[in-house]
């Protein structure tokens, strides 16, 4: 057994300043000299990059489904074996999806704090925090951060309308300079915002009348030994990295290496050659920003046909599809040509075009992920396969496969069958 302090970090909707708040505790606490463990739940590549920032460790995906109890058990007590704090920011509302953050919370007795977007609210701030306090018994509600306050006397009245019972921890005031910057399918990448060291700093010293030095220890049972097998010993995977192709599981980079492959990153924007590597991962991102660098960088067009070429495997996951397909059109209607392993077209669409997890069976076994686009594609080619979704009545997304090359809208958390996402990368 291993013992933390411990939160989940949750809100009643998406959108209310979770992953602001979330890191604004991290640097925080990082800022007292106390070592801060963060956690994301559920399927998200953009969040965990800012709480890295924000905290100076790695962030690991949590979610009782796509990473599984015994995944999730196992991550949280390795983090609780050596931090003094563990935060674990939620995804959308708190009761909201199958697991929901609450279940998460229910299941490991994490304490809860619930951020609320107070602007263009008094009272009815102290109503909203007693339905969330009071709509799962089981849980155990620590309390209430309030983040957009406008005023010291909007502190005050939000403070006051707190029902007894219910602890008010203080808030974040509305302030531009600590908001972080969104588009289509998120927040901005870490790497993209310019001055987010000065905003984490500015929203750490911005927790208002913060009263979280008494949060309470939890314990982390041991979680059942499992063996990883060894089956990409001696391989060498090439793993596209950049401004492009950024979304990546560190759970799928930790357990491909464990499995004895060495991973070697490279460019596509900027690099001419992918390295030399016994198999090849396209990773998601957002090449449709990056058409022209993309389009004009024919040497690394070219070497990408010569590797599926040569018969090596490769995995694209959404964004690392798109860039196979013959072009790539944007929002604005600007058409960039692409590398045409596959045939067809992907194109922007103005409203989400696919979200939520799912399972897909392969011929190397089944695996768990998740889709979140705003593309479709045009294609002629046939599926060897489609995802199952988590929720019925959505869309399971198409798998495709030409030789030895794997491609598709899903990212899948490879943890969640270790030998299937190994046969992936195999010769």
């Amino acid at each position: 057994m291993h013992a933390c302090r411990a939160l989940l970090v949750s809100a009643p909707a998406s959108g209310q300043g979770k992953t602001t708040a979330t890191a604004a505790l991290a640097r925080h606490f990082r800022n007292q000299g106390q070592r801060v463990r963060v956690f994301k739940t559920g399927p998200d590549f953009i969040d965990p990059m800012v709480l890295e920032r924000a905290s100076g460790q790695p962030v690991y995906q949590l979610d009782l489904w796509m990473t599984g109890e015994d995944d999730c058990t196992h991550l949280l007590y390795e983090a609780a074996g050596d931090a003094d704090l563990i935060l674990v920011e939620g995804v959308m509302g708190l009761f909201d999806g199958d697991p929901s953050s609450a279940d998460l919370a229910q299941h490991f007795k994490l304490p809860v704090m619930t951020v609320i977007q107070s602007g263009a609210m008094a009272q009815t701030f102290g109503a909203l925090a007693l339905g969330l306090a009071r709509y799962r018994p089981e849980l155990n509600f620590y309390g209430v951060l309030a983040n957009g306050v406008a005023s010291p006397n909007h502190d005050k009245m939000l403070r006051e309308s707190m029902p007894e019972g219910i602890a008010y921890l203080g808030g974040l005031p509305k302030d531009p300079a600590i908001a972080l910057p969104e588009r289509h399918l998120g927040l901005f990448l870490a790497s993209e915002v310019e001055d987010i060291e000065a905003r984490l700093e500015r929203a750490a010293a911005a927790l208002h009348g913060l009263t979280l030095n008494a949060l309470p220890v939890v314990g982390f049972s041991s979680p059942v030994a499992m063996e990883v097998p060894r089956t990409l010993a001696g391989a060498t995977i090439a793993v596209a990295r950049d401004a492009a192709f950024a979304f990546l599981y560190q759970a799928n980079l930790d357990l491909l290496q464990a499995m004895g492959a060495t991973l070697r990153y490279f460019s596509p924007l900027s690099d001419s050659a992918i390295p030399q590597a016994d198999a090849l991962y396209l990773p998601g991102g957002y090449p449709e920003l990056h058409l022209h660098t993309l389009q004009d960088n024919r040497a690394m067009i070219e070497s990408l046909r010569a590797f599926h070429a040569s018969g090596k495997p490769i995995h694209a996951e959404c964004g690392g599809m798109m860039v196979l397909f013959e072009s790539i059109t944007d929002k604005q209607g600007e058409r960039g040509t692409m590398a045409g392993l596959l045939s067809g077209a992907a194109s922007m669409q103005p409203r989400l075009a696919g979200l939520g997890l799912q399972s897909v069976v392969l011929p190397e076994g089944e695996l768990r992920g998740h889709t979140f686009h705003y593309s479709r594609t045009e294609t002629t080619l046939e599926p060897i396969a489609h995802g199952v979704p988590r929720r019925h009545g959505s869309t399971g997304e198409a798998v495709y496969r030409c030789g030895r090359l794997t491609a598709s809208y899903l990212h899948l958390y490879f943890p969640s069958n270790p030998q299937a996402a190994a046969k992936l990368f195999l010769p």
